[in-house]
Parts: C-alpha cells; structure tokens; sequence
C-alpha cells in the first residue's frame, strides 16, 4: 500500500521558492501583457469598424 505519512509542509523541504515565485511573476506578467493587447484590440475594433 502507498505511503500515508502526514507531509509537513511547514520545513518546506524540496520546495524551490524561487522558482515558484519566477513562475508567478511571468504568469502575471504574461496575464497583463494578454489583457493590455485584448484591449487594444477591441479599441482599435471600435473605433475603425463603426
């Protein structure tokens, strides 16, 4: 059967924080960039197709 030991993640052992924060800060970064580009589009929709 698996192992069911209780996991501490309080000692975070094996946790690669910079990484995981690298990896939040493109996220957000690739989120904004995403909305910032959406918005101009649909800005430039309606200002040339109306």
């Amino acid at each position: 059967m698996s192992d069911h030991s209780e996991i501490v993640y309080s000692t975070s052992d094996g946790m690669d924080y910079p990484a995981h924060e690298r990896q939040y800060k493109a996220f957000i970064k690739v989120g904004a960039t995403a909305t910032t580009a959406v918005a101009t589009i649909v800005a430039l929709m309606a200002i040339f197709l109306t």
